[in-house]
């Protein structure tokens, strides 16, 4: 029996290789001599850069960056392991998870630090990017990471405005004349789940503001900043980045890359499945394993247990997912090859207590899951 484990991180407790590894000793306990493949998963946000290196053998490259709210970050670019590109992680130098909650601020958020990561990357060769648009606690407009990579972007004055949401609102003049040449020489592959437009009710600052820190007052306020500076980057460039799907994810550093880059982008799960060869590992399986800490209706919409049960129902493959909680519409999975979704959750307890005990709760449900699964398959075909 062959089982392909691919789960994405469950957020403060568990990695995606951590949740794999807890899945893969409880399958081990129900039936020792299952072939199991480990495939960590994620969806564009934080643990890309770490899961594509492990599926491909990679290598991480240290780099001192500024931080969101500008201070001196150790962050990381990831190598494939056939050195064909290099992975940029926002999350990694921009990310929600370098600051507490009590910081969060995307009036003051920069994005620069993801521009120095590109930019050391530059410098060491590289042309290819993978960029996954993640986990960031910006909101400029990716205006930050191009700063770092050259752009000009002055105030009224002639003075280059300062890093932020905030300081959007004082940019006067765009200039490409600064620009690292280099990012001509470059193709971007953008990974992301996020398809919303720059700027509006469905835009990144309405969307996504309020989880960075802002407040309603702020959400408005980093609305019409996007909005003029996606004014002028469209009298700069000719290219709208307004309502172009898309445009919202990371702050907006998705609308930059889409202005200032050659890009394609791709749903960040999809990324992952590729590199990770996902569809040659699941020649001859049985069964596949994934999860994630909360799987609701919007799981279907482009995370990573959705887009593994999509690629495991090519291959008629059924799934079976773990959840930290179910959530409403969970059922919106089944169509795709779904055949159940199950909280690892076994007995009242606190969400503190469930982070603690989150590994062994992990083992002993795929223990539980597998034992059902393979007795209900043997019951229905008669085999032993």
């Amino acid at each position: 029996m062959k089982i392909i484990i691919a789960p994405d991180s469950f957020k403060g407790s568990l990695t995606a290789g951590e949740a794999a590894a807890a899945i893969e000793r409880g399958v081990k306990k129900a039936f020792p001599d299952a072939d199991t493949v480990l495939i960590p998963m994620a969806d564009g946000g934080e643990g890309t850069m770490e899961n594509l290196v492990g599926a491909t053998g990679g290598r991480l490259v240290p780099v001192s960056v500024t931080g969101p709210l500008g201070q001196q970050v150790e962050a990381h670019y990831g190598v494939l392991g056939n050195q064909s590109a290099c992975i940029i992680e926002v999350a990694a130098a921009s990310g929600l998870g370098l600051i507490s909650s009590q910081e969060r601020n995307p009036m003051e958020a920069t994005s620069y630090g993801t521009g120095q990561l590109i930019k050391a990357a530059l410098d060491d060769g590289f042309r290819s990017f993978i960029l996954a648009l993640g986990g960031s606690a910006t909101n400029d407009g990716g205006a930050g990471m191009m700063q770092a990579l050259g752009l000009s972007l002055k105030d009224r004055n002639g003075k280059e405005i300062g890093y932020g949401g905030e300081e959007l609102g004082r940019l006067h003049h765009i200039s490409l004349k600064t620009l690292d040449s280099r990012l001509n020489e470059c193709k971007f592959l953008i990974a992301s789940d996020v398809d919303n437009p720059l700027v509006g009710e469905t835009g990144a600052s309405y969307v996504f503001g309020p989880q960075k820190g802002a407040d309603e007052e702020m959400v408005k306020k980093l609305d019409q900043h996007l909005r003029h500076w996606a004014d002028l980057v469209e009298a700069e460039t000719g290219i709208r980045l307004h309502d172009k799907p898309g445009a919202g994810a990371a702050g907006g550093m998705g609308g930059a890359s889409l202005a200032f880059f050659p890009v394609q982008f791709k749903r960040g799960i999809d990324v992952l499945l590729e590199f990770a060869k996902m569809d040659e590992a699941l020649d001859g399986a049985d069964l596949v394993i994934t999860g994630e800490g909360q799987v609701d209706g919007q799981t279907a919409h482009g995370k990573a247990p959705m887009g593994v049960a999509q690629a495991a129902w090519k291959r008629k493959v059924p799934t079976l997912v773990l959840a930290g909680s179910v959530g409403e519409k969970a059922e919106a999975l089944y169509p795709y090859g779904v055949i159940g979704v199950y909280s690892i959750i076994n007995r009242p307890m606190t969400l503190e207590q469930a982070m603690e005990k989150a590994e062994e709760l992990m083992e002993h449900s795929a223990e539980q899951v597998i034992r059902t699964f393979f007795r209900k398959n043997k019951a229905e075909t008669g085999n032993d």
